[in-house]
């Protein structure tokens, strides 16, 4: 009789092991998706890159332009650096400039944009509490204004609101600046969104059923716990404020009254930068332009360096329900 290992024979392959078209056509498909998703991260890289050199390289000429003279801008290449001695010489210019006018509008800017930014959480901060968390006649309608209101171009609000101020006698006061910028909408809705949605309602039901008063209840609990969001709504509105240039230009007559925004465009028209033809130049020129908008510019990059921890917490405010 012949032994078990004398009988036994190879076990057939068995389908599952033979490598099959399907097989073949998937791997031919798997590389071909590879590829489509190189040739997508190589595309995404060279149109961020595009759109990073566009946005970078006018921040790069603007940071060198003080350094160098204005021929130097004229003739050198535009993203070479001149010294610092041409920063100092910028700035002595700039400051000798109507006796040192820059530094009045920036202090002229300093008290409008804080100003107005002092009314405008006095007043949006419980103006957004009160459409969330109370009712009353006329709210839907009140909320509706307020998104009507906050899409409309700030620009057509400027000729209403001039002849608001002029029919008070406002006009060329710092009133007729800090009133309209304190008008804020924006910042109504925000907080209208934060607290209907990220305030637990049952803490602030309970601490009513305490025998709390409303104002007692905003000022205790809501308000402390909504320090995210009024710390956007003061980015934004601090932002807005300093970078206004129409309705300032609009209120104001007087030059020593300007903000730093409208004060460029004095700057700029007092120029020699389009008098080259004629051989006529001034103490104002390229370079005290470049440094003169940096120089406005600062304000704004600090108040967002020291509050990017706030404006990431309060854009993330309301992203989840409660």
């Amino acid at each position: 009789m012949d032994s078990p290992a004398a009988t036994a024979r190879p076990r057939a392959a068995r389908p599952a092991d033979r490598p099959t078209s399907s097989h073949r056509r998937g791997g031919a498909g798997g590389g071909a998706q590879r590829a489509r998703a190189a040739a997508a991260r190589l595309l995404w890289t060279l149109v961020t890159g595009a759109f990073l050199v566009f946005f970078a390289l006018p921040v790069v000429w603007l940071l060198l332009a003080p350094t160098k003279t204005d021929g130097q801008i004229i003739r050198d290449d535009p993203f070479s650096f001149g010294s610092l001695d041409g920063v100092v010489t910028a700035w002595r210019n700039l400051y000798s400039f109507q006796d040192g006018v820059i530094v009045s509008w920036l202090e002229n800017s300093a008290i409008y944009a804080f100003g107005a930014l002092l009314i405008t959480l006095v007043t949006s901060i419980p103006a957004g509490y009160g459409l969330a968390l109370t009712r009353f006649a006329g709210r839907r309608l009140l909320l509706t204004v307020t998104l009507l209101v906050m899409i409309m171009p700030n620009v057509a609000l400027v000729l209403p609101l001039y002849l608001e101020m002029e029919a008070v006698g406002l006009t060329g006061t710092i009133w007729s600046v800090i009133l309209p910028f304190s008008f804020f909408p924006f910042g109504v809705y925000l907080t209208y969104i934060y607290f209907s949605s990220t305030i637990p309602q049952d803490l602030l039901s309970a601490a009513r059923l305490d025998g709390c008063s409303e104002w007692r209840v905003f000022t205790s609990i809501a308000l402390p716990l909504s320090r995210p969001i009024v710390a956007l709504v003061a980015f934004f509105n601090f932002v807005g404020n300093w970078n206004n240039f129409f309705l300032p230009f609009v209120m104001l007559p007087d030059s020593a009254q300007y903000p730093a925004q409208v004060g460029l465009n004095n700057l700029l028209t007092s120029s020699a930068v389009f008098n080259t033809s004629s051989g006529v130049g001034n103490q104002i020129m390229r370079p005290e332009l470049a440094l003169a908008t940096l120089v406005t510019v600062v304000p704004v990059l600090l108040v967002f360096l020291f509050s990017q921890r706030s404006l990431v917490s309060g854009m993330l405010a309301g992203a989840t329900k409660n």
